[in-house]
């Protein structure tokens, strides 16, 4: 059995967004549109970080895309001149390639599970990318996989390339459960447009999918796997989620 055969027995890491997309889609624009995770303000942030951080034209990979909505946002009006999506939903990247259509970049997009795709990636050594963007995704992989995707990107990154990480994150000592309790009373008291129902989907899928670790633990991983530098350009007031950048080394450094 190979590696990723034995990382693929743990969490699968697109359940909930093919779960939101095919079963689930109503809910899933009502968490968007009411920034319950805080998207309209990171991917504010995240636009004006691409324009003054990519005056030429750059590639992208994105992992765990979904439908590309808030990445188009992101993207427009900046030098993107590839950009490639992966996601486990058929019906998310239907929407993400209707998304990704105004963008003057070639668009592709491959439906498949982010691990086997970034190995896939990675034995190919056909193409590397100046940006790797992962959002809300590798909160659901375990530990062991989260190292095994943290020690492949570099492979993926051009000389000086970044991987930018948006997810939810435990705070510095926080157990999981205590996290959990934390995360769900806001979603209780904050997500106010939820059915009674919808809030019992919510939950459900935190305490079985949800397992985010800490920024230290990510800032560890970087370290062990070569990344040179480390940055967090977001950080929401409820010490839950961030927006943290890993920069690879230049080839003087390689």
């Amino acid at each position: 059995m190979s590696v990723i055969d034995n990382l693929n027995k743990s969490r699968e890491p697109s359940s909930y967004s093919n779960e939101l997309f095919n079963e689930q889609w109503q809910l899933y624009q009502k968490i968007l549109l009411n920034s319950y995770m805080k998207h309209q303000e990171i991917y504010g942030i995240l636009h004006q970080w691409l324009v003054n951080n990519f005056q030429k034209p750059f590639s992208m990979l994105e992992l765990g895309c979904g439908d590309a909505s808030f990445t188009a946002q992101a993207l427009s009006n900046t030098t993107i001149a590839s950009y490639q999506g992966i996601d486990l939903s058929e019906a998310a990247l239907l929407i993400a390639q209707s998304n990704m259509e105004p963008l003057p970049c070639r668009a592709t997009f491959t439906q498949g599970e982010l691990l086997e795709y970034v190995v896939e990636l990675v034995q190919k050594q056909q193409e590397n990318f100046d940006l790797i963007l992962s959002s809300f995704a590798l909160h659901h992989l375990s530990f062991e996989q989260k190292d095994f995707v943290m020690g492949k990107l570099l492979h993926l990154l051009k000389n000086g390339g970044i991987f930018l990480l948006i997810d939810v994150f435990r705070s510095e000592n926080e157990k999981r459960e205590d996290y959990l309790k934390r995360y769900l009373e806001d979603v209780h008291k904050n997500w106010s447009q939820l059915t009674h129902q919808e809030y019992s989907l919510v939950e459900e899928h935190i305490r079985k999918s949800d397992f985010p670790e800490t920024q230290s633990i990510f800032y560890s991983l970087a370290t062990k796997h070569g990344f040179t530098r480390k940055e967090c350009l977001y950080h929401d007031t409820l010490d839950t989620t961030q927006m943290l950048c890993f920069y690879a080394p230049t080839c003087e450094m390689r």
